[in-house]
C-alpha cells in the first residue's frame, strides 16, 4: 500500500491471494463511463449555447457607443476563452474514454497508484492522484 492507495502491483498480489473480492478496489467503470457521457453532453450543450456569443461583434458606431462596443469585445473574448477551456475538456474527455477501453481509468498515469472514486466524481477525465498532479 502507498500513501493509503494500492497500486497496480499491490492489487494484483490482493485479488490473487484472495485477500478481497475480485473488482472491489476497481473503478465503477459503468458509473465512470457514464459521468464522462454526461459531462461531454454537457460541454456540447454549452458549447452551442454559446455560439451566439463569440460571434464577430459588428463595430456600427451610430448604433452602439464606444463603451458598449469595449462591452461586447470584452464578453466575447470571455466567451472565446470559456471555449478553448471546453474544447480543452473535450480532448480530456476523449483521453479518459481511451484509458477507460484500455482499461487504465482510474490508475495514476505518472505512479500508477488508484485514483480515489472521489477524486473521479469531482473530475472524472482525472489521470493523475492528487499527490502526482499537486506536484
Amino acid at each position: 500500500m502507498h500513501g493509503g492507495y494500492l497500486c497496480r502491483a499491490c492489487l494484483a498480489f490482493v485479488l490473487l491471494h484472495g485477500l478481497v473480492q475480485d473488482g472491489m478496489m476497481e473503478p465503477d467503470l459503468e458509473t465512470a463511463r457514464r459521468r464522462l457521457v454526461e459531462k461531454k453532453l454537457d460541454l456540447e450543450n454549452m458549447s452551442a449555447l454559446s455560439q451566439e456569443a463569440r460571434a464577430p461583434v459588428t463595430l456600427d458606431q451610430q448604433s452602439v457607443g464606444r463603451l458598449s462596443r469595449m462591452d461586447a469585445m470584452q464578453q466575447q473574448a470571455m466567451a472565446e476563452a470559456q471555449e478553448r477551456a471546453r474544447k480543452r475538456d473535450l480532448v480530456r474527455i476523449d483521453m479518459a474514454e481511451r484509458r477507460l477501453s484500455q482499461g487504465e481509468y482510474g490508475w495514476c498515469t505518472e505512479c500508477g497508484e488508484a485514483i480515489p472514486d472521489k477524486r473521479l466524481a469531482i473530475d472524472p477525465m482525472a489521470e493523475k492522484c492528487v499527490r502526482c498532479a499537486s506536484g
